[in-house]
């Protein structure tokens, strides 16, 4: 008997299980603020020359600022400076668009009067020498206006969020060997402790590069808590409810995106907002004590007596005392040691033979640009919508769907493949609607491409575990996931720099890739209703004739 049969008998999904899922989808709420607070902490704000005369006046305009209003007052007051000194660089819609990094070169007054003559076409400009004026009519402060990122500089701020995204990178590599070495309970006790400490001290940077080097270890320490979060709501569940378990954590990293646009609508300073992201964490890490190690861990570790404590203790929470086989501990040990007999794999296994081969780099495209396109479409929800906070609610609340409906099509007749291509095709469709589009239907469109693509994300790796043999399934995975943090990567650097060269140019490429990704996905067998292979031999033969009998050693069932 192995441990998946002893849950079945102890309960695959009982209340002790679903208390300890809860528990972990708890902490995706704050973990889902430092995931996504780049958005409002690293947002651009209009800028123009600062005018060091009028430093004073400038200031007194702040007297105007309300936190939940329009702020006429203040703007009218601003502009009025900025009227004065900054050149028209075009005409948007028959609205002047002014200069951000020169103004007028010339002598001003004290005091704007009246009749103070303001510039023309014919003035000569020059750089701001003397810093910027920044509205403060959205947001109080971000990293833009505090280090100011602007200009020559505008492309610093999008760095910080790829350098988070590294973070992101080193995290999953290292919290799966940490994981592995000291289990998965006190990783996930360093990762919420890091992740505290690290958002605390980012809050109160001093400098750029004080502030991309903890917002690096706060990415480290954020997936770390998502990886070990998922790690032990599946663990300990039964195979056939495995999957809910998969499904809590993403559904409570969106209700953590959703809660994000709520505070970052109360709290409009950065600094403000990312200590309120931390300090959610502090219930998480308190509750950690509740929180037991991994059965499967203990196994493998050869703590056999612990592993059968934590196996009664989900018999007593479950109220099936009476249905524990006497002899538990024999069974962990003849489990483990059939496990332990097996060959280690690497990556390069994954690439020896032909067909499997074929299919991991179809993989290895399909995965980083999904990931490209959903963090590029998180993160530019400020173009999607005139109320930047109710586009980002919206845009947190299009996941929940997409990842409630993954399961039922996947299940149906649809299957995998065309459930995942059909929603990337959708979500690239989307992407190049936004081009030719505008107002409500902009918006409309990009979270229909915002929900297609989360639903492809939870699709794929369902998909991408049933393509993979037993042998290699783990690191084929696991492969797929590092490659996809390089779409994370480049997402914000894309969105700057091609933004630059033409405004609809990201989306354009989002919409491009997505219907690539599309396509390949046909190209994959259909894994829903087969039997999972267990070797790499069984996994070729089955690549190459999908639809053929495999003679197959595995013992899981059809899925």
């Amino acid at each position: 008997m192995k441990f998946d049969d002893i849950l079945r008998q102890i309960g695959e999904l009982g209340p002790f299980q679903m208390k300890i899922v809860f528990l972990v989808a708890l902490a995706m709420l704050p973990e889902a603020l430092n995931s996504m607070i780049a958005v409002f902490a690293t947002a651009d704000m209009d800028h123009w020359c600062h005018v060091e005369e009028w430093t004073d006046s400038v200031q007194n305009c702040n007297s105007n600022l309300t936190t939940f209003g329009q702020n006429e007052q203040y703007i009218e007051c601003i502009h009025k400076y900025r009227d004065a000194s900054i050149p028209i660089k075009k005409i948007d819609d028959g609205e002047p668009v002014y200069a951000n990094c020169i103004m007028y070169d010339k002598e001003y007054p004290s005091e704007l009067t009246e009749e103070y003559h303001t510039g023309d076409s014919e003035n000569s400009t020059r750089g701001c020498t003397e810093g910027w004026v920044y509205d403060r009519s959205q947001y109080r402060s971000t990293i833009v206006s505090e280090f100011d990122l602007v200009c020559d500089k505008k492309k610093m701020a999008a760095m910080t969020q790829s350098i988070f995204y590294v973070g992101y990178l080193v995290g999953s590599w290292a919290s799966g060997s940490l994981a592995d070495a000291i289990g998965r309970y006190y990783t996930l006790f360093i990762a919420v402790s890091v992740d505290i400490i690290a958002g605390v001290i980012l809050a109160f940077s001093p400098t750029y590069w004080f502030f991309c080097i903890f917002r690096f270890l706060v990415g480290v320490s954020n997936i770390s808590l998502y990886l070990m979060a998922f790690v032990i709501a599946t663990e300990i569940l039964g195979p056939s409810k495995r999957i809910y378990g998969g499904m809590a954590i993403p559904l409570a990293f969106s209700f953590g995106y959703m809660l994000l646009a709520f505070l970052a609508y109360m709290i409009r300073n950065w600094r403000h907002l990312q200590l309120a992201a931390s300090g959610l964490l502090v219930p998480i890490f308190l509750l950690i004590p509740i929180l037991p190690e991994s059965a499967r861990w203990l196994m493998a570790r050869k703590k056999y007596e612990k592993a059968e404590k934590i196996i009664k203790q989900i018999a007593k929470g479950n109220k099936t005392t009476d249905k524990l086989p006497e002899n538990t501990v024999e069974c962990l040990i003849k489990e483990e040691e059939e496990n332990f007999n097996r060959r280690t794999y690497t990556t390069l296994d994954l690439l020896r033979t032909p067909k499997l081969r074929r299919a991991t780099l179809m993989l290895f495209f399909i995965w980083p640009a999904n990931s490209l396109i959903y963090f590029g479409l998180s993160l530019n929800t400020a173009k999607f919508g005139s109320n930047q906070y109710m586009t980002f609610f919206i845009a947190g609340f299009v996941e929940v769907p997409g990842i409630l409906m993954t399961v039922p099509f996947m299940q149906s007749r649809f299957g995998r493949r065309y459930t995942i291509s059909g929603v990337m095709a959708l979500s690239g469709v989307a992407c190049l609607v936004t081009v030719i589009t505008s107002d409500i239907f902009l918006t409309v469109a990009a979270m229909t491409g915002k929900f297609c693509i989360t639903a492809a994300y939870m699709s794929i790796y369902v998909f991408s575990a049933e393509i993979f043999p037993t042998e290699v399934r783990s690191i084929g995975v696991g492969s797929c996931s590092t490659a996809a943090r390089l779409g994370s990567i480049f997402a914000p650097m894309v969105l700057v720099m091609f933004n630059d060269i033409w405004e609809p140019l990201p989306l354009l490429l989002f919409g491009c890739l997505a219907l690539i990704a599309a396509g390949l996905v046909l190209l994959l067998p259909e894994t829903r209703g087969k039997v999972l292979t267990a070797t790499i031999e069984e996994g070729e033969e089955f690549l190459r004739n999908p639809h053929g009998k495999i003679s197959n050693s595995n013992e899981d069932s059809k899925i």
